[in-house]
């Protein structure tokens, strides 16, 4: 269960473009599977259905766990400390993690929170803190905290520390609140493809000229998903109605007035 940063765990380009130009839907928060239950627009208000989801695995006896990702500009929401709360109560499997960029939408989590150790703050949830720029340390975190969770001891609250180069959105330089050479530090310093890079070249996993390929097919993977989505149609109007729930056919659907109805058309 994700926040509205959704599109950075989510599938590849070519995937993510066929979805959003042939289904006509805006943005990632509306992308769903089986095991992924969308983003979400409202603040932190993915925490709490992420706090019900863990419940219903505890209900069901079926050893799944959740994984609910916010924001540190997210984290400050009361809805998250009562979904803590609730999850605690009912030691339901869900790991509630803080993705802390340090910058939220542009503030700096020391000027927006009082305490900004975000692992601290679940109470009587433990909470740990990582390094989320380190792939290796993040598949061993969460294979070992979840495999805990699993064994029936409740959630746990996760702030993995990481960092975004960019501004929050396309009207964000990502300069006003930071210096370029913050930036450039921690890209250079703390990439995570970097560290990655170095790890698999130190283990002798691959060679370099394995990796150069590697990296050449992965931009061409995403010029192709560019290209298909610039050259793509524009969708027809009945598209806005479909594919909102599971079973549509027959399904009368409200526009964006009282008049406007639409109806489901394969």
């Amino acid at each position: 269960l994700l926040t509205e940063r959704v599109t950075c765990h989510y599938l590849q380009l070519m995937e993510l473009t066929v979805l959003l130009r042939r289904k006509a839907r805006r943005g990632s928060m509306h992308m769903y599977t089986k095991t992924l239950f969308g983003g979400n627009g409202i603040v932190g208000a993915q925490v709490p259905v992420g706090a019900g989801i863990a419940f219903a695995h505890t209900y069901k006896e079926n050893g799944k766990v959740c994984i609910s990702l916010y924001g540190d500009g997210a984290a400050n929401q009361g809805q998250i400390f009562e979904a803590f709360n609730l999850a605690a109560l009912f030691k339901a499997p869900c790991l509630f993690t803080c993705e802390n960029n340090h910058y939220g939408m542009g503030t700096s989590d020391v000027r927006a929170a009082a305490n900004p150790n975000y692992y601290t703050r679940g109470d009587a949830v433990p909470g740990i803190k990582m390094d989320g720029m380190n792939v290796l340390a993040v598949r061993a975190f969460t294979k070992s905290v979840t495999d805990w969770m699993r064994a029936g001891n409740g959630p746990v609250v996760a702030e993995v520390e990481t960092y975004r180069y960019y501004g929050h959105s396309m009207s964000d330089p990502g300069t006003s609140y930071r210096t370029r050479d913050e930036v450039q530090e921690v890209r250079k310093t703390k990439d995570p493809i970097t560290q990655l890079k170095s790890f698999i070249l130190e283990g002798e996993l691959a060679t370099a000229a394995e990796i150069k390929d590697l990296e050449t097919e992965c931009r061409q993977v995403v010029d192709e998903g560019v290209e298909f989505a610039r050259a793509s149609p524009e969708l027809e109007v009945h598209e806005m109605f479909n594919t909102i729930y599971t079973d549509m056919d027959g399904v009368r659907i409200r526009g964006a007035d009282s008049l406007t109805y639409g109806i489901h058309s394969p």
